[in-house]
């Protein structure tokens, strides 16, 4: 029998990436220059977030999507952390909060109002203290409305009840930096990795480690449903959800320089793999059969990534066969470049085949209900028909009674103490601002009680008085 070549069919054989001209990208925009492992950015169906540098506390721009273009050097703000912020999320059920944490020791709760910021914002609906270490990660739970996670550098990961506003479980399973949060598709599990090359399973409301998997070549960095990617040292290994101890397939990646990002699109089944520092993006198919992971093709671009925005799969554009859509930051150029992966299809209809139902912006749970042990699958929408509806959800921040615990007459939480170096300096700085610009004042008042105590004399000495 002669040999024959096998050709593997598929319908994203040939996706292609499609850059956005420029002037449908966002320029001009200050990104951080911090060297945290994160995205820096968030974007969802109506407005897009990026992690700016500034001076004095940390920072990020929330710009309407429709707002592209140059963006102005004293656009507004979102300017309330005392650190520079690591980590920003949008919230999956309501399109106008967001979620930062920060070096201050913070996780804090932003609501955005309707057309954007037209000034800078300081405040902050819901601010979460917990952490005794600077917060390097947030996670919204993908199912339940207001449950948020954490994870510090110290080593915890703390769940938040927003209905509260207080911390309601604790998993502290960890001996290092946790560095990723993912969860399944309905959140009963989380999986984490951490510095000490450990991947773990945990049941996030007993803090129960079910399965660990131990990496000599690092740790994962993203969980795909049924399947575990893992992506360090130019190295990727998908394992089966049930049993961590002996990888599915594991397979050598070339090309790609800098800490690898996995995206996995449940309703494509498609990994896409992107490299920091790199502008290269290689896309594979996943399947549930040998060999499991199929080589479709790569997106190449001169220009270095410092991190990529994932676009929720109700705003992509359905009309164009759109599947999913990244927002690049160029730091270089200060450039926020949108890059949509296509599938090439001659009818401009919609093409049911590639748009599966998709988990949509109505949460199926409560946080009382999840936090009662509740499991339940995302509520799914058709992105023909209900992909431009909004969610009706209002967030209601929790009215708390202001507690205060004073010592020698300080106020200690509302004066929190500083807990790294950094933090002592920033304070101390702002001290002595805030004591010239004190004595400043002072001096100006003195001149005006000496002209005031001049002009009463003149009074008194006037002959008009005598």
């Amino acid at each position: 029998m002669s040999w024959r070549p096998q050709y593997r069919s598929s319908k994203f054989r040939n996706v292609y990436g499609k850059v956005a001209s420029r002037e449908h990208c966002f320029d001009g925009i200050p990104i951080t220059k911090n060297v945290h492992d994160n995205h820096f950015c968030a974007v969802n169906a109506r407005f897009l977030a990026i992690v700016t540098e500034s001076a004095g506390g940390g920072s990020f721009l929330v710009i309407p999507l429709e707002q592209t273009g140059r963006i102005e050097p004293n656009y507004p703000k979102v300017c309330g952390h005392q650190g520079n912020v690591l980590d920003i999320k949008w919230n999956p059920f309501i399109e106008n909060i967001i979620a930062s944490c920060s070096e201050d020791t913070s996780v804090r709760i932003w609501e955005i109002p309707e057309g954007g910021l037209k000034r800078n914002m300081t405040e902050a609906v819901l601010e979460l203290y917990g952490h005794s270490r600077r917060v390097g990660l947030v996670e919204w739970h993908p199912t339940t409305n207001n449950i948020l996670f954490s994870a510090g550098y110290d080593y915890k990961v703390l769940i938040w009840n927003l209905d509260i506003g207080e911390p309601v479980k604790m998993i502290d399973c960890h001996t290092d930096v946790i560095l990723c949060m993912s969860f399944n598709t309905d959140g009963s599990l989380l999986a984490t990795t951490c510095k000490d090359k450990k991947l773990r399973v945990v049941e996030p409301r007993s803090g129960r480690v079910l399965q660990v998997r131990c990496s000599p070549r690092g740790a994962a960095r993203d969980w795909g449903g049924t399947s575990i990617g893992s992506l360090v040292n130019k190295v990727l290994f998908a394992v089966a959800q049930e049993d961590l101890s002996m990888p599915l397939i594991e397979e050598e990646i070339d090309g790609l320089s800098g800490l690898l990002f996995p995206f996995y699109d449940a309703d494509t089944h498609m990994l896409y793999l992107a490299g920091k520092g790199d502008g290269n993006i290689r896309y594979y198919e996943i399947g549930s059969e040998k060999p499991y992971l199929s080589y479709l093709m790569e997106f190449r671009s001169p220009a270095p990534q410092k991190g990529l925005g994932v676009m929720p799969k109700h705003g992509l554009d359905v009309s164009a066969c759109e599947v999913f859509r990244f927002y690049k930051l160029v730091t270089l150029k200060g450039l926020i470049e949108p890059i949509s992966m296509i599938v090439p299809r001659r009818s401009e209809t919609y093409q049911e085949d590639i748009y599966p139902m998709t988990p949509g912006t109505e949460p199926a749970l409560t946080p009382d209900e999840w936090l009662s042990g509740v499991n339940r699958d995302p509520i799914l929408m058709s992105l023909k028909e209900g992909y431009k509806k909004t969610s009706k959800i209002v967030f209601k921040a929790p009215v708390r009674e202001k507690k205060s615990v004073v010592v020698n007459g300080i106020d200690l939480l509302e004066n929190v103490p500083p807990r790294t170096e950094n933090e002592l300096l920033r304070m101390f700085f702002r001290q002595q601002d805030e004591i010239r610009r004190l004595k400043d004042e002072l001096s100006q008042k003195d001149i005006r009680i000496r002209q005031l105590q001049l002009e009463l004399k003149n009074l008194r000495n006037s002959p008009k008085n005598n």
